[in-house]
């Protein structure tokens, strides 16, 4: 039998960098979205013994099908709950951009977690699969839930927020990646901020206004790092219309938001004419879900 699950990838509405705390990690306080661009993550079981995982990704031949793959990571943390594990075959079919502050990995690891569920009939609820998630990735259990989310602390402290309001979100990944480590070094160094943009854009969703909620849209890593290439993105999608635009994550994604489809479209069109990566996708309310089951 085999479980098809579609993986969405996330932006950042907001990311403000809090603290650094004792054991080297940082406390974050940002809004998360899911949104409509999808990996495709089948999970099967395949005829044999032990606890051997295959995975295959055609398409990005440069991520590792070995034990580093999140989705070998996410089926471990699964077998951890004293389910007797099986062969597993896991193929990615990967249309979430690596390295771009997407999450796609952390999703495709939430989608494994989703489809050894139903795949081993394990009953677990969603919540209990969150903290499943947790194990192996701080964004990883919002991306098994999806919607409109505040994190805090690590990132796994989730609060659902009222869902964004419909619009339309395109998102470029230039070629360039950024160095996670780098970026937190970077805003270590500086002084506090002493407010976060996060309060604010959480004020704008509960009062449903896209244009203002797109005028506090923020992320600490894009400030502090100051690449020409993320504002040359969002110098071209304000100027076709983008009623805001933001890096996502640690990036090197950038997103703009529209109301109107056809300026969103022309903005596409504009961004494929230099960069390979542009995708047209939407906000959602929910995040991996189950696309079929075959025997």
């Amino acid at each position: 039998m085999k479980v098809i699950v579609k993986a969405p990838a996330k932006i950042n509405l907001t990311l403000d960098i809090v603290g650094r705390r004792a054991d080297g990690y940082h406390d974050v306080a940002m809004v998360m979205q899911a949104v409509s661009l999808y990996d495709t993550v089948t999970v099967e079981t395949t005829d044999g013994e032990g606890e051997g995982i295959e995975v295959c990704c055609p398409a990005y031949p440069d991520v590792p099908c070995d034990d580093s793959n999140i989705v070998c990571k996410a089926a471990k943390a699964f077998f951890q709950t004293g389910i007797a594990p099986k062969p597993l075959k896991i193929t990615i079919d990967k249309v979430i951009p690596t390295q771009a502050g997407l999450a796609g990995g952390s999703s495709d690891g939430a989608a494994v977690v989703l489809a050894l569920n139903r795949l081993f009939d394990a009953g677990l609820t969603m919540d209990e699969m969150a903290d499943i998630c947790a194990r192996f990735g701080s964004d990883v259990p919002f991306c098994l839930l999806g919607g409109t989310m505040l994190a805090t602390g690590t990132g796994t402290t989730l609060k659902k927020l009222r869902a964004m309001p419909a619009c339309h979100i395109v998102i470029c990944k230039p070629e360039i990646s950024v160095s996670t480590a780098a970026a937190y070094a970077t805003c270590d160094a500086r002084e506090p901020k002493g407010f976060l943009y996060t309060d604010e854009l959480i004020k704008r969703l509960y009062s449903r206004d896209v244009r203002g909620l797109s005028s506090c849209l923020y992320n600490e890593f894009e400030q502090v790092m100051e690449l020409p290439v993320i504002n040359e993105i969002k110098k071209t999608m304000l100027s076709r219309k983008a009623l805001g635009a933001s890096m996502s994550g640690s990036g090197s994604a950038v997103y703009g938001i529209f109301l109107d489809k056809k300026k969103a479209e022309k903005c596409v069109n504009v961004l494929r004419e230099k960069y390979n990566k542009v995708f047209l996708t939407q906000p959602l309310k929910d995040g991996c879900r189950v696309e079929a089951i075959k025997e």
